[in-house]
């Protein structure tokens, strides 16, 4: 699918929907858990489903229903899967679901679209056979198609997380190992994503012991997950693209369903931006962005590496320099997000300059053009987006990958009033 993205004012309400992050370690903790979870308001696209199928490989039940999903769990004790898991793009689906392979007590076997088969696994591997499970790369470039064989025992373990995603993993399986756990953690990457997952086994009164820095965890073993019933806020990750195309956009509008007082760390966004001089407003579950002139910073993006993609297309109309830092690990999403973003934009002429961790950007606005979105559906919605102020036209093949995330990202846009022409 190609979408075509023409200068628009926008306007009005949207909500948000819910937290892909949430969806997914709900939809792992239900699957692990004795008795019947139900997740209230989730994210429903395509990785979530991809994470509700897997599970179902483990066998737990989920019964989808429009706005409540039900989970019944295993009791802590996965079954041995009877087919191969394709988790399709969904690189947190791979990465959680490894470590509910490791509890099991037999082979199970991971596999994705093309681009999950780019993304190494490696640090995981290493830490799960290093806590008792058997883990093998196909290919040995410790990538999927994967095969893990468990039962996980537990034991000492150091890890290098430069995805969150390999400690949260661990943090989510570790508890129902038979013996207790250690882990060191040599580098961490996206700490926000760590506390989200922390914040879930506090709520299951999971035992366990870290420091304020994340540096070292030990998880007791022989525990067990309850039936849970939790609401999903809003996604900081998607409110980022409404955030910036109501700066860059003009007019107002307002996005509900957000809690500012969760721990998803996209939310720091909008204090990003207000320090580059939007206008943004957060009340209760609700934030209003009016158009606003913006200046460049310098930003260290360690925390919110989603938001790469969009800020960096937003800087192009910041006035001055804008430094985009410390996000090394972009480079290793769905497509290599820094140098993706930099050949793109520099197709609408922009100025920009890839850096080893990051970017840098001034401000000159962009003219229009044809852009390729790589099907990475942050890239696709950043350069739609970035549209909306361009001089001319903005066209962005594999429009179809926001459904990996933001499957309504098209009808909330045209409902603020974004002109744009979707062709099959």
């Amino acid at each position: 699918m190609e979408v075509i993205s023409k200068k628009s004012v926008l306007n009005g309400t949207i909500d948000i929907p819910g937290s892909k992050s949430h969806t997914i370690r709900a939809i792992i903790i239900g699957a692990l858990a004795d008795g019947e979870s139900i997740i209230d308001e989730p994210l429903d696209s395509l990785d979530t489903r991809s994470a509700a199928t897997a599970i179902t490989a483990f066998g737990a039940h989920v019964d989808f229903k429009d706005r409540l999903w039900k989970i019944t769990g295993t009791g802590g004790k996965p079954y041995i899967p009877q087919n191969v898991i394709d988790v399709g793009n969904s690189g947190t689906t791979l990465y959680m679901v490894m470590g509910t392979a490791s509890l099991v007590d037999g082979w199970t076997i991971l596999t994705g679209d093309y681009q999950i088969r780019k993304r190494t696994a490696a640090p995981l591997l290493k830490s799960l056979n290093e806590l008792g499970a058997e883990t093998i790369s196909t290919r040995g470039n410790g990538c999927a198609p994967l095969m893990i064989k468990g039962a996980m025992k537990g034991g000492r373990t150091e890890i290098a997380a430069v995805s969150s995603q390999y400690l949260s993993s661990l943090l989510l399986a570790c508890p129902l190992a038979v013996n207790d756990t250690e882990i060191e953690i040599t580098l961490l990457n996206e700490k926000p994503y760590v506390n989200m997952t922390l914040d879930w086994l506090a709520s299951q009164k999971i035992k366990l012991e870290t420091d304020e820095n994340i540096s070292r965890l030990v998880i007791k073993g022989g525990q067990a997950y309850k039936p849970f019933r939790r609401r999903v806020p809003g996604d900081f990750s998607s409110a980022t693209f409404l955030l910036c195309a109501g700066i860059m956009a003009g007019g107002e509008i307002t996005l509900n369903g957000l809690d500012m007082n969760d721990p998803q760390g996209d939310k720091e966004v909008i204090n990003i931006l207000n320090g580059m001089g939007a206008d943004i407003r957060a009340e209760d579950a609700s934030v209003t962005v009016r158009g606003a002139r913006l200046k460049g910073i310098e930003v260290d993006m360690n925390a919110v590496p989603d938001a790469l993609p969009m800020l960096s297309a937003c800087a192009c109309f910041a006035e001055g320099k804008t430094v985009l830092r410390n996000v090394q690990q972009a480079r290793i999403k769905e497509t290599d997000r820094i140098r993706v973003m930099a050949t793109e934009l520099q197709k609408l002429g922009a100025d920009i300059k890839e850096l080893p961790d990051g970017l840098e950007i001034r401000g000159t606005g962009l003219t229009g053009g044809h852009v390729h979105g790589y099907a990475d559906h942050r890239v696709v919605m950043a350069l739609s987006v970035a549209g909306l102020a361009a001089e001319k036209p903005v066209s962005i093949d594999t429009a179809e990958a926001v459904s990996i995330t933001f499957p309504t990202f098209w009808k909330s846009m045209e409902k603020l009033g974004a002109n744009l022409e979707l062709k099959e």
